[in-house]
Parts: C-alpha cells; sequence; structure tokens
C-alpha cells in the first residue's frame, strides 16, 4: 500500500513539472525578450512588394471628359491701307477758235496759222506723251500725228498748227482728236474748216 502512493505522488510531481515546462515554453514563443526586438534593423526587415491593380475600363463605362475651352474672337482694331492712287480722268473741252474761223477764205497754197483754245477739263496733266491724231479730211500738209500742248488739270492751253492750203480750190475741214499715253482718245475733237479760193 505504501509502494502505490509512493509511485502515485512521483507521477503526479512528474505530470506538475511537465506542466510547468511546457508552460515556460509556450510563454517563451509568445512574448519573445526585449532584447530581440532591439535587434531588429530597418534593412533587416523583409521587403513585401506591394501588387499593382490593373483597372480594365467596363465598356459601358461613362468616361469623364474634362470641360473644353472653345476660344472666342477678340477684335483687333484693323488699320485699313492706304488706296492705291486712282486713275485719273482725262479731258478736253473746246473754248473758241482764236485763228482762222471755220469758213476762212485762204489762197490756193497759202501758210496757215491755225489756233484752238481749249481747256483741260480732266483731272490728269497733260504731258509729252500726249498727242494729237487727225481722224478725219485732209492733212493739211503736217504729220498725223502732233504733240497736244502741256496742260495741267483744270487749265487752259492754246493748240497750234501750221498748215498749207491745198491748190486746188474748194473746201477742206480737216478733224483732230487727243489722245492719252494708252492711245484712248478722249474730250472734244478740234476742227478746221478753210475754203480755197479759185485762181484769178
Amino acid at each position: 500500500m505504501k509502494f502505490r502512493s509512493t509511485r502515485l505522488a512521483r507521477w503526479v510531481c512528474f505530470c506538475l513539472l511537465w506542466i510547468f515546462a511546457a508552460g515556460c515554453n509556450a510563454a517563451g514563443r509568445i512574448a519573445p525578450s526585449p532584447v530581440a526586438q532591439v535587434g531588429f534593423s530597418a534593412t533587416s526587415l523583409p521587403t513585401l512588394e506591394q501588387p499593382v491593380a490593373t483597372v480594365t475600363p467596363s465598356p459601358t463605362a461613362t468616361l469623364f471628359r474634362l470641360p473644353t475651352h472653345t476660344p472666342t474672337a477678340t477684335n483687333v482694331p484693323v488699320t485699313p491701307l492706304p488706296s492705291a492712287t486712282p486713275i485719273c480722268q482725262d479731258g478736253l473741252l473746246f473754248i473758241e477758235d482764236l485763228t482762222i474761223p471755220d469758213g476762212t477764205l485762204v489762197a490756193p497754197g497759202e501758210m496757215i496759222d491755225k489756233r484752238w483754245k481749249v481747256a483741260n477739263n480732266g483731272s490728269c496733266n497733260w504731258d509729252g506723251r500726249y498727242r494729237l491724231r487727225r481722224i478725219s479730211g485732209p492733212d493739211l500738209g503736217v504729220a498725223d500725228e502732233q504733240a497736244l500742248f502741256p496742260a495741267r488739270a483744270g487749265g487752259e492751253a492754246i493748240v497750234r498748227m501750221i498748215l498749207t492750203a491745198p491748190n486746188d480750190p474748194g473746201t477742206y475741214r480737216s478733224a483732230w482728236q487727243a489722245y492719252n499715253p494708252l492711245g484712248e482718245p478722249f474730250g472734244d475733237p478740234i476742227f478746221v474748216e478753210i475754203i480755197v479760193a479759185s485762181s484769178p
């Protein structure tokens, strides 16, 4: 009886020691020592790679659009360019016959000093490029083109020609027209009309 009590006591003591040892080991695993915690450094910690999330838009999703800015026109004052100089207008106004009025009787072959008074009633100045051309009648001894006496716009001029009467009796009328540098006729035509008398 005494032997069995001794064995029971030993077995109880063994169980208590085993429970105590197991409890110490468990405590050691649960609560690590402070020295172990202080010993960790930032470089010794494991690096965790964060997965990159890929977002695939839904085909039915409505995309958000930023508002677009529509530029508005700004009224900038425009300075008009100077217009080109307008083309002037040519004009010639017959005023009067200064010599040899129409119907003057002259001798055959007589020299005639014919003068007309005219006005430049246009806006172009007559220069050496302006001409007089015969447009009808006999030439009366002069070239078919003569210089038009220079005159400024708004001024007057005297047109002079030295003519020769024909030898044959009769009435002769010659007409002349002014032409500008472009070869365009302008203004009133001027005339000379003479009557050649019969020989005595």
